[in-house]
Formats: C-alpha cells, sequence, structure tokens
C-alpha cells in the first residue's frame, strides 16, 4: 500500500475543542407554545366561520317557510332599493359587466393554470386544482340541496341560469382571482395590491349582479364567502409563504425563509434546547442543496464559532415522497427506496447516520443535536460547520485526496452502508484531509448494485479534477478489478446525482467509457427493473391523471350551466324558476306523469327560456327536446287542432323515415313551448303519441297566487306587476 493510501488509512479524527459557550438547557412547559407556533391567520378563520355559517343558515331557513319568507323580503327591499336607481345607459354598463364576468371568470382561471405551470409552481397548482375540485362539489351540493328560485318583486334584467344559491358565477370569479393571488403574486405588498384588486373586480361584479335582480344579495355573500374561505385556507395551509414563497428569483424551492419569525424561533429554539446562544443565522450552500435549508449558525464562544444546520420542514418530507414516487414510476426499483414518514423521523435518520459514520471512520460532522421549531413541521439538525473547508471541485486533487476518497467507499462497504448521493457538493476538501457531508439518504445494507454506484460515483468525480487511468491506478490498491468493472457496469444515466452528471457533460473527456475501457469488460447492469409496484403506481397515477383533466375541463367551464331538476307540474322550484325565465308566458309546460321507458336527460332554465330533454329506451337519448320561450316562428308549419286548451297547434314535420323528426309548436298568450322530436333510425314515430299525456300546461296564475301567499311577494311578469 502506497504512503499516500497509509496516510488516508486513519480513523476520523475528533471533533476540535469546541470553544462554544453553553448556558443551560430549558424545558418547554407542558402548555407552552413551541418556538415557531403553528398558525392560522384572524382572517382565514374569519372567512372559514362566514361560510359555514352561510350554508348552515341557509340550509336552516330553506326547511322553515316563515324563516325563508322572511329573507326573501328583506331581500327584495335591498333589490328595489337599487331598481329605483336604475337608467338605461347603468343598464347597459351592468348587463356589459355582468356578461364580461360570466365568460371571463374560466378564462382568468386558465391562465392562471398555465403561469402557474410556466414557473414551475407545482404545489401550488396542485392545491388550486384540489380546491377547484372540492368547490366543484360543494357549491354543486348546495346548488341542488336549496334550489333556490331567482328574486321575486323585482323584474329581473340581467342574463342567469338555473337556481340562484349559492351564487356560483361570483363564486366561480372569486376563486379564480383569489387562485391569482396565491399562485402569482409575491407576499408583501404585491400581494396586498393583487388582493385590493381583486377585491374591487368582485365587488364591482357583484353590484352588477344585484342592481340587474339576478342574485339575492345573501346568494352574493354566499358564494364570495366560498369563492375565498376554500382557496384562502388551503394556500395558507398547505402553502404557506414561509415555506413556499412565491418568488421570481432563481432558486431552489427547498430553500425557506430564515429571517423575521422564523430566525427569531431558531435562536429561541437553539438556546432552549442546546444551550447554545445563536448571535447570526445565515443561508449557505443553496447550489448544492435540495432537498433541505443548510444554515451557518454563529454562536457565541471564546472567540465566536461557526456551527452547520439543516432545516428540515414538512414540505421537504413531502417532496422527498414524491421525488421517490416518481423514480419508482420512471425507473422501477433502484434499489430500496422508502420515502420517510415525518419531519422528525427523516431529522432523526440523519442525526442517527452522522454518529454511525462517524463510528465507521468515516470524517464527517460532529452532530450537537436536534431542535424542535414546530412539534411535527420544522426541526433543525446541527453539526459541526467545517470552516475553511472547499468543495473538492475547487480544491487541488493529489494521490493523497485520491486514496482517501476510494478508502471512504472501502469503509462504507465494510460497515454496510451506502451514502447514495456521491458528488462533489458533499466532498469537502480542508487541510489535506477529505471530508463527507449531506448523509440524509445513507442507507444501512444496501443493495450489492448501490454500493457499486457509491465507488463508480466517487471514481468519476475524483477523475472530474485528475484523470481516469491516475485514479484506475489508485483504486487497485483498495478494490479488485472485478469491483472495478460492476462499479462502472452500475453507474450510468440516473445513478449518478445531477450534479455530477452536469460535470460529466462539460467535460470534453468521456470518463465513463475511459474508466470503463480499462477495467475487465463486463454487460451493463440494467436500470429498469419492473415490478408489480411499478405496474400500479405507473396505471394510478395515469388513472389519476385522466381523471384530474377531465374533472378540470369541466370545472373551468362557465360556471352559470349548473342545469336544474326537470320541472314537475305543482309548485316546486323548477316551476317557479320556468315562470322567472319567460315572465310573458301565461301557461308553463311541465311533465305530469312519463310514460314507462321515458326519462328526463337534463334541463336548463335561464333567462329567456326553459327547456328539457327527454331520453327514450325505443326513441334513442335526446328523442325529444321540449322548450319554453316567449315567441316562435310558425312560418311554413300546419295549423292543426290542439290537445292543450288555450293553446294553438303548429306541426311542421320534418321527416318519418328512416328517421322520425317533427317540430311541435303550441301558442298562446306572451308564450310559445316548441316539441323537438328526434327519433333513432327505426323507431316507431307512435312511440310520440303517450307524450301528449306526459307533458301538461301549467297556468302561470297559479305560481303567482302560490308566491302571493306563501312569500307575500310577487312573482314579477303576466298576472303580477312590479316596481322598476
Amino acid at each position: 500500500m502506497s504512503d499516500g493510501t497509509a496516510r488516508a488509512d486513519t480513523a476520523v479524527s475528533p471533533a476540535a475543542t469546541s470553544t462554544v459557550r453553553r448556558t443551560r438547557r430549558q424545558r418547554r412547559p407542558t402548555g407552552a407554545p413551541p418556538p415557531l407556533p403553528r398558525r392560522i391567520a384572524i382572517t382565514t378563520t374569519a372567512w372559514l366561520a362566514l361560510a359555514a355559517i352561510s350554508v348552515t343558515g341557509a340550509f336552516l331557513v330553506s326547511e322553515r317557510t316563515p324563516w325563508r319568507a322572511a329573507l326573501d323580503r328583506v331581500s327584495t327591499w335591498m333589490l328595489q332599493q337599487l331598481a329605483t336607481v336604475r337608467t338605461p345607459w347603468l343598464t347597459h354598463a351592468a348587463n356589459g359587466i355582468n356578461t364580461v364576468g360570466l365568460g371571463w371568470a374560466p378564462v382568468i382561471g386558465v391562465i392562471v393554470v398555465l403561469l402557474t405551470m410556466a414557473f414551475r409552481r407545482w404545489r401550488h397548482l396542485l392545491v388550486l386544482l384540489l380546491c377547484l375540485f372540492f368547490l366543484e362539489i360543494v357549491v354543486n351540493w348546495i346548488y341542488n340541496g336549496l334550489s333556490r328560485p331567482r328574486p321575486f318583486g323585482v323584474p329581473i334584467i340581467g342574463r342567469w341560469d338555473g337556481y340562484s344559491a349559492p351564487s356560483a358565477p361570483t363564486a366561480a370569479l372569486t376563486f379564480f382571482l383569489m387562485g391569482a393571488v396565491y399562485c402569482l403574486a409575491v407576499p408583501g405588498r404585491p400581494r396586498s395590491w393583487a388582493k385590493a384588486g381583486a377585491a374591487a373586480v368582485v365587488a364591482l361584479f357583484c353590484l352588477a349582479r344585484l342592481y340587474l335582480a339576478v342574485d339575492h344579495p345573501d346568494d352574493i355573500v354566499f358564494g364570495v364567502a366560498l369563492g375565498v374561505a376554500v382557496p384562502l385556507a388551503a394556500f395558507r395551509f398547505f402553502t404557506p409563504n414561509e415555506v413556499f414563497p412565491v418568488v421570481y428569483r432563481r432558486g431552489r424551492t427547498a430553500h425557506v425563509d430564515v429571517t423575521g419569525r422564523r430566525g427569531a424561533a431558531i435562536r429561541k429554539a437553539v438556546q432552549h434546547q442546546l444551550g447554545l446562544t445563536v448571535l447570526e443565522v445565515r443561508l449557505v450552500g443553496l447550489a448544492s442543496s435540495a432537498g433541505s435549508t443548510p444554515l451557518r449558525l454563529t454562536v457565541e464562544g471564546d472567540p465566536d464559532q461557526y456551527l452547520f444546520a439543516k432545516l428540515y420542514t414538512r414540505g421537504h418530507v413531502r417532496a422527498d415522497r414524491w421525488y421517490k414516487l416518481w423514480r419508482t414510476i420512471l425507473h422501477g426499483a433502484l434499489e430500496d427506496e422508502h420515502p420517510f414518514t415525518s419531519v422528525l423521523q427523516l431529522t432523526q435518520y440523519e442525526d442517527y447516520a452522522l454518529r454511525l459514520l462517524r463510528d465507521s471512520g468515516v470524517r464527517t460532522a460532529a452532530p450537537y443535536g436536534i431542535v424542535e421549531i414546530t412539534p411535527e413541521r420544522e426541526y433543525l439538525l446541527v453539526t459541526e460547520f467545517f470552516a475553511g473547508a472547499v468543495e473538492i471541485g475547487e480544491a487541488e486533487v493529489d494521490d493523497n485526496i485520491i486514496d482517501q476518497g476510494l478508502l471512504l467507499v472501502r469503509k462504507l462497504w465494510d460497515a454496510g452502508i451506502a451514502h447514495r448521493d456521491i458528488k462533489p457538493g458533499n466532498l469537502m476538501v480542508r487541510d489535506g484531509q477529505l471530508l463527507l457531508i449531506d448523509v440524509a439518504f445513507v442507507q444501512i445494507r444496501p443493495s450489492p448494485w448501490r454500493q457499486a454506484v457509491d465507488l463508480g460515483n466517487m471514481m468519476l468525480v475524483l477523475a472530474v479534477r485528475t484523470d481516469p487511468a491516475r485514479v484506475y491506478r489508485r483504486a487497485l490498491n483498495h478494490f479488485t478489478p472485478d469491483e472495478l468493472a460492476e462499479a462502472f457496469a452500475a453507474t450510468r444515466g440516473v445513478a449518478s446525482p445531477t450534479q455530477l452528471r452536469g460535470l460529466l457533460k462539460r467535460d470534453p473527456r468521456d470518463l465513463l467509457s475511459e474508466f470503463r475501457a480499462l477495467a475487465p469488460p463486463r454487460r451493463p447492469i440494467a436500470l429498469q427493473r419492473w415490478g408489480t409496484r411499478r405496474v400500479v403506481l405507473a396505471a394510478t397515477v395515469i388513472a389519476a391523471t385522466v381523471i384530474a383533466l377531465w374533472v378540470g375541463v369541466n370545472a373551468f367551464k362557465p360556471a352559470a350551466a349548473l342545469g336544474a331538476y326537470p320541472p314537475a307540474c305543482g309548485t316546486g322550484p323548477s316551476m317557479i324558476l320556468s315562470a322567472q325565465a319567460v315572465p310573458s308566458a301565461a301557461k308553463l309546460p311541465c311533465i305530469a306523469a312519463l310514460p314507462s321507458g321515458w326519462t328526463v336527460l337534463t334541463t336548463d332554465i335561464g333567462n329567456g327560456q326553459a327547456r328539457f330533454w327527454l331520453d327514450s329506451d325505443r326513441a334513442g337519448p335526446r328523442a325529444v327536446t321540449i322548450t319554453l320561450t316567449a315567441r316562435c316562428d310558425t312560418s311554413g308549419a300546419l295549423r292543426v287542432p290542439s290537445d292543450q286548451p288555450g293553446a294553438a297547434r303548429f306541426d311542421r314535420p320534418l321527416s318519418l323515415q328512416p328517421r322520425f323528426t317533427l317540430v311541435r309548436m303550441y301558442t298562446f298568450a306572451g308564450g310559445c313551448v316548441t316539441y323537438q322530436f328526434s327519433f333513432v333510425t327505426g323507431a316507431a314515430p307512435s312511440l310520440a303519441i303517450p307524450l301528449d299525456a306526459a307533458i301538461a300546461f301549467e297556468p302561470r296564475s297559479v305560481l303567482v297566487g302560490h308566491i302571493g301567499r306563501t312569500e307575500d311577494l310577487a312573482l314579477c311578469g303576466r298576472g303580477a306587476r312590479c316596481p322598476g
């Protein structure tokens, strides 16, 4: 063994005599807050409370007619006050604002998603889409559960669709603007201005809809509360500014802000739990750190000393979990990689790994202990700081350093350990000694393949600063030729860390090929390893992606098109809504009793028309479309005897064979009902006969009288005049 090897084969040197000044450690009493308490802002709590109160109150009121009538009367009074100031130009402006809000809300959502993807804020994007999915479910549930008609007692002069509660267009616009604020605006003054701008846009949109009387005032509040509370709570809980800041400078998202409250908490926690007085907290080594926030602590001593610390948060653990999941899908079981389940487990494991490596004779940092910042969320691992050390990529690499690097791997092998992240950023040189850092991914009793990769990566790191032949010659003092051949059969592609792969690409030499030429021939070891776990994970991710895309596309559709229940004859919400859709119509089509084999597919009620579609097991889907409008064009149609009292019937046959198609129109005072028959090929035209009795026409006066008795309000339109 050479002299250089002899010098390298020494036990790990003890940590330098510490001159840091320690104070008495303090235990946190039961019930006392941690150094950095996890808190939810008062505004978040207030919005959540408002949303909860709105939901609970709406359902309670809807179940009790006197309460509902009282609320409707208050709503009508407020809308009537706004109706007194209606002018042609104000109405034109309000309709323009309403139309723009309805049309641009989904466009804003798409733009926010695209920009969030462009800036690679994947966590913000995931939170946004999950919130959208949740909000869609909640709004649909409340919407169908309440089935509240539009306002009474005041003419509705704007565009609307479906039921009123909650105001779905208001909730959608508010949600997407909140998404823009928390995905794109930088915390601080820019975000405050963005919030003010979003609030102004929402307020203008809400005021326009109230002016047009398309929504009840409490439904507007309901929609805003849901549109704010859901994204606000989610973004503040899952993407806190301190851990996942929105920034436009270059840098890794793993690095959290250590100023302000967190900086003060670090100082306090280190003093209480380790007895060390921290004078300064500074970020260090960010370029080569992606799984934690590396810090240099200046602690009080004689003289003052530096300590190294790694801040781990829950975000780092989640990132590690997703990283390993993605590697499993892309490359199979490269090694037995299991994600950490908690921040504390990750921190404890690295502290244990440091002690194990030092016991094995590996030169690495001496641990000082673990500091709790926020229970279960943030922990700090404090270790020795290698003052004066430089990365191996900036140091002079001689035979002694080469031997130390090779001997380090041999010690890892002998102890049954794999580092799994051998790269220039994790190898430091100080006073002719090679030091190993960043041991968070150390694996105990790893696979032989992983051990071979450690050797290959170490030799590549050393060769970047020297040459392959020299490193290979020195390696023969520690490893057999077969072991070296195995190392370079295993080391390729993603088996090497990203930093090392970048250096190899920039090096004009093909270092890997040169090493393989020096080692005995051996077939490359396959990186792709298929197994049940990989297949199941890949299939699950693909299925989840497809479902997410489907849900996302539907969620970005205009919020107004939520549909309604079929208009069954009587005084139900859908019949009242149909009367509000065409206020001039003296009669309203309704479903009396559908014949066997016929079902209602869907219903769409909005200002100007009410429409529903009928499916048949023999005539096919959408076999009949029934539409109520204020008027219709009967030119070219044949007038025939009517089966509906008080209505004139017109038929326009289009085709009997091979498909039955027919347009039938019933006209009456202030309205027209159109039947559009479109049967599948081969279906008998006689299937349309039972529908004559299935669809009835209900007089509008029945609904006007019902609203007058139950609400003491007017159902504006024919038979009930309203001011404004």
